[in-house]
């Protein structure tokens, strides 16, 4: 009797804390199943195929990154061959603007020299014309009598005379001259000029070159800096999933053995001390209990499924391995899923069995059982032998 008492101070209260809830959390039309030991692995093996397959997925990620990356970084060296090779352009095209600066500077200089000879000599020959032809118009005929008396002969005069033609035709000819040299250099002087300014656009646009490559330097560095802090996280992100794996491999070998111990558990019962119906004495309240949790694992399937879980609680009980009682077999620690998630709290409070549940309930506590000393049921999985009713494999 001492389960009579807890059972009923426990569906008590769970009646007064939870019949206005009840209506809207746990609906008529709901089906809720049990997850075995079996599904949990099931579930966990789900679980760390789809976490493998996502750090396959982020390697991937991290190669395509890190190739990226390697581009970005051949891309780079490139860049920065170029950077160089413009570089030394500009220092050799500074050197060729510095010596044509230079050379232009020295022809200016050469300019203004031939501009004084050529302005001396005009000087020269104008100061020789003044004396010779700018006196009064007998000036010359003058000298040339004066040349005939200081000569002492005619011939003397006219060697004078001609002496004078010689030094005009020189003269002119050295004027020409000068003006020519003038005009050359002038010309080479422009043409320097053209040079320079074809060398200061050509440094122009160099120095633009240079500009953009370093800016695309700067550009592909941070490229390069982003694919690293990508690849860091993704990393990251790898080997959390790495983690994952690998506590999800602990789990699958924790319910693994989890699993090996119910297998012997169910074995162990099946050839253990067994009651017979009449040996047991059921409590009061575990009616509702057994009809209520039949509720929670099968309220959805056929008959046959809700009397075959109400069979598998009462084997339990009958069965030497297990609690002897309903309540006890119930709630026995990670035995019945429902339980520990709290939905047969809520079936309780508001008592949602069916009345097929209470028939099933009735019929297998009155020894009644659709699957012979079955203790375990699930749904069914590959390799797993028992009897098959509705949704679960009963063994």
């Amino acid at each position: 009797m001492k389960y009579t008492a807890r059972a009923v101070a426990f569906l008590m209260a769970l009646v007064i804390g939870l019949v206005f809830l009840s209506d809207k959390i746990l609906p008529d039309a709901a089906t809720v199943y049990a997850t075995t030991t079996r599904e949990k692995i099931d579930q966990a093996e789900r679980e760390k195929k789809d976490l493998e397959d996502k750090q396959n997925q982020k390697q991937d990620d991290i190669d395509r990154l890190k190739g990226e990356q390697n581009t970005l970084k051949g891309k780079l060296n490139n860049l920065n061959s170029q950077l160089t090779e413009v570089a030394n352009n500009l220092e050799d095209l500074e050197k060729q603007i510095t010596s044509k600066e230079q050379e232009i500077e020295d022809t200016l200089a050469a300019l203004d020299d031939a501009r004084m000879v050529e302005a001396g000599q005009y000087a020269d020959m104008i100061t020789r014309m003044r004396k010779m032809y700018e006196r009064n118009d007998t000036s010359y005929v003058n000298m040339m009598i004066g040349s005939v008396m200081d000569a002492g002969s005619f011939s003397d005069a006219l060697y004078t005379a001609d002496g004078f033609e010689k030094i005009a035709a020189y003269d002119k000819r050295k004027l020409a001259e000068f003006k020519e040299n003038r005009r050359l250099i002038e010309e080479h002087e422009a043409l320097l000029q053209q040079e320079k300014a074809e060398l200061d656009n050509l440094h122009l646009k160099t120095e633009s070159e240079k500009n953009k490559i370093s800016g695309l330097i700067g550009q592909t560095s941070s490229s390069i800096s982003s694919y690293a802090g990508e690849i860091s996280h993704a990393e990251l992100e790898a080997a959390e999933y790495e983690a994952q794996i690998k506590q999800k491999e602990e789990d699958l070998e924790a319910l693994w053995e989890q699993l090996r111990k119910e297998i012997a558990l169910s074995q162990a019962a099946a050839k253990g001390v067994w009651r017979d119906i009449s040996e047991v004495s059921f409590a009061e309240g575990d009616r509702y209990l057994l009809a209520n949790l039949i509720y929670c694992e099968a309220g959805a399937e056929p008959y046959a499924g809700q009397l075959a879980v109400g069979s598998v609680v009462v084997n339990r009980v009958l069965s030497g391995t297990f609690p002897d009682s309903v309540v006890g077999v119930i709630y026995q620690n990670r035995q019945f899923s429902p339980v520990a998630s709290g939905r047969l709290d809520l079936a309780l409070a508001s008592n949602r069995a069916t009345q097929s549940c209470y028939q099933a309930a009735d019929e297998a506590m009155s020894g009644v059982s659709n699957v012979g000393n079955c203790v375990y049921f699930r749904t069914p999985i590959e390799g797993l032998t028992g009897i098959s009713i509705g949704g679960h494999i009963f063994y």
